[in-house]
């Protein structure tokens, strides 16, 4: 009980602040830090005091893999010059940047001093990525943000190492760089080998709740055999992480994948939220450290403020500086844009990786241990505070937005009207090559089913139900949740009877909850999409020489709210297309006349766009007959 008790309400205060937080718009680790600092200093509150090692093995292993598992290997690939300037060498930089701080300031030795630089360099993948996607910044900024922040951590644990050791005996830059290579380069051998290790398991497992254990046991897996060898556990994690997740198509089946996210989904929210609570938490227990420390509040203070404010300014100037450089010599790339690497630079929250790298600190190796930790706290804190409820108006200065659903929308068409022909064309090629004569009503409904989907994709960009009629996936839609109503409705009632066997009723249930669940999520989707406006435009043009040609806009035939064709046979468009070659408006797939494909298929014009009104990004569609 005296365990089980803290840490059930250490869970109902996240799942309660996080609730608050999304109700009034706040950023759930901000606030739950906040609390949880204030509530460290009530009295009679209990002293809280979390382990180091707790950290290190059971809270950052499986943080770093679920973060890696979202982050697209292709995008590491494209900023991987960008992310290791970041990872490694701004981690550096501010590293010895504070150790020059903190050994004027402060009396210790410069080797103590390094230690405090490798602890509060690295910014924390948790709050760095859950403030920029709440705050709602371009996913390039995000992308390298979570590069950055997966793989720093490693760059700043090996160089504590090297000063702890530091301080024991000396250490040479050549035995401090192999110690370096070794952790890195180790580290992600280790986290290779796991993966193929786990990726031929993974291959001989059909049942969900094996996959899904095992995918739990992952980033364990990768990290304690590297820490083992004195390699970078860190890196062994998130090697394995990022590969597991880029071939999890080909080693799992569709339902481990959806049962594994909706399990990391909840794991990883406690997870995160626990962390940035338990860094308020501790805020009165070091506090009391440093009055044992010997020096005054006043210049444990000063030296704190002035490493938080160290750690803030040397990320601009080594981010804004590789930007500007890159702007006067081409030969020389930023991976972002000035605007962009001014938002980045504003973007370095500290996290628990700091406090529990401190905490690793002991005071036979410095004895200004707790002086050390008092800063680290100041640090973290103090970036998150600062950093964190700045960040959206530092992007919102900067001209810098969240991608717009709309754009979003455009892409997921697209993609999914290439991916229904392709699905299409193969059933074309299985009736063609089938000995066996297929249903002609089977056939009819594979057509309608891909066919409604794609249709789906386009609808979104059309106008919504207020200003026009509803569009036919929209009245799918509605009939079908009003008919899985009355399904599970009288599931419910057979159950209540006990007529039916009860696994019977659990599948039957399951597969109205399924449906109901991927209808719903993709009307909320659908709403967000007609809320906004496109605010970033972007011509998707492609390798397409037919849209690299094509004009963004051309005068139309028609300036009215309707297709022509569909005015004089009397029925209703659900969204506009205007080519692009001859200015004919025409309504879409989704229309039951499909005047615009009749208009492709009559003149052979290849290029369409949407034509809405009140639209005005140039995104275009093509309709190729090659």
């Amino acid at each position: 009980m005296s365990v089980a008790l803290p840490l059930l309400l250490l869970v109902a205060a996240v799942v309660a602040v996080s609730a608050v937080a999304r109700k009034v718009g706040l950023s759930a680790p901000l606030l739950l830090t906040g609390i949880g600092a204030i509530a460290s200093f009530v009295p009679g509150m209990p002293v809280v005091e979390v382990d180091a090692e707790l950290v290190l093995l059971g809270f950052l292993p499986p943080l770093l893999f679920a973060a890696a598992s979202q982050t697209s290997l292709i995008d590491l690939r494209r900023d991987k010059v960008q992310i290791l300037r970041l990872s490694v060498g701004l981690v550096l930089f501010t590293t010895f940047g504070v150790a020059l701080v903190a050994w004027w300031l402060l009396p210790i030795d410069f080797a103590a001093a390094v230690a405090l630089g490798a602890v509060v360099a690295p910014p924390d993948a948790v709050a760095a990525t859950a403030v920029a996607r709440r705050i709602g910044l371009p996913r390039r900024i995000v992308s390298i943000l979570e590069g950055e922040s997966l793989f720093n951590d490693a760059t700043a644990l090996v160089t504590l190492r090297t000063a702890l050791a530091a301080t024991a005996s000396a250490v040479s830059v050549w035995s401090a760089g192999l110690d370096f290579l070794r952790a890195s380069v180790g580290g992600a051998l280790v986290g290779l080998v796991a993966f193929f290790l786990i990726a031929r398991v993974r291959r001989h497992i059909k049942d969900t709740t094996t996959s899904v254990v095992l995918s739990f046991m992952s980033p364990w897996l990768a990290y304690l055999p590297a820490e083992e060898i004195h390699a970078s556990g860190v890196i062994a994690a998130v090697v394995c992480g990022v590969l597991l997740a880029h071939k999890a198509p080909y080693l799992q089946t569709a339902q481990s994948r959806v049962a594994e996210r909706a399990n990391w989904a909840s794991v990883q929210f406690v997870l995160e939220n626990l962390v940035f609570l338990l860094i308020g938490l501790q805020a009165a227990a070091i506090f009391d450290h440093v009055d044992e420390s010997g020096l005054s509040y006043g210049q444990v203070f000063v030296a704190a403020l002035a490493v938080l404010a160290t750690v803030i300014l040397l990320r601009p100037v080594w981010i804004v500086g590789f930007a500007l450089l890159a702007r006067s010599r081409p030969g020389i790339s930023s991976g972002l844009r000035l605007r962009e690497s001014l938002v980045a630079s504003w973007a370095g929250m500290r996290g628990v990786v700091t406090l529990a790298a401190a905490f690793t600190i002991t005071a036979e190796e410095v004895p200004q241990r707790d002086v050390l930790i008092f800063v680290a706290l100041v640090v973290t804190i103090g970036t998150l505070v600062i950093q964190g409820f700045t960040l959206g108006w530092v992007a919102r200065r900067c001209g810098l937005h969240a991608p717009d659903p709309r754009e979003d929308a455009l892409q997921q068409a697209q993609l999914l009207q290439a991916a229904v022909g392709a699905g299409l064309h193969r059933l074309k090629e299985e009736v063609q090559q089938s000995t066996d004569q297929v249903d002609e009503r089977v056939l009819m409904s594979l057509r309608a089913t891909s066919e409604r989907r794609a249709n789906l994709a386009w609808e979104r960009l059309g106008r919504s139900s207020a200003e026009g009629a509803e569009s036919p996936t929209a009245a799918y839609r509605r009939l079908r949740l009003d008919m899985l109503d009355a399904e599970r409705a009288k599931v419910l009632k057979w159950r209540d009877k006990g007529v039916m066997d009860h696994e019977v009723l659990g599948e039957v249930m399951q597969s109205i909850d399924v449906e109901e669940s991927m209808i719903s999520a993709i009307e909320t989707r659908d709403a967000e999409a007609r809320e906004r406006i496109l605010l970033t435009p972007e011509n998707r043009r492609g390798g397409c020489v037919d849209l690299q040609e094509a004009p963004s806009t051309i005068d139309p035939l028609t300036h009215e709210d309707t297709c022509p064709e569909c005015l004089r046979e009397g029925l209703d468009p659900v969204q506009l297309r205007l080519c692009l070659t001859c200015g004919n408006v025409g309504c879409c797939d989704s229309s039951v006349g499909k005047h615009a494909t009749k208009h492709h298929e009559a003149t052979g014009h290849p290029v369409s766009r949407s034509f809405e009104p009140g639209e005005a990004w140039p995104a275009v569609t093509v309709q190729d007959t090659r």
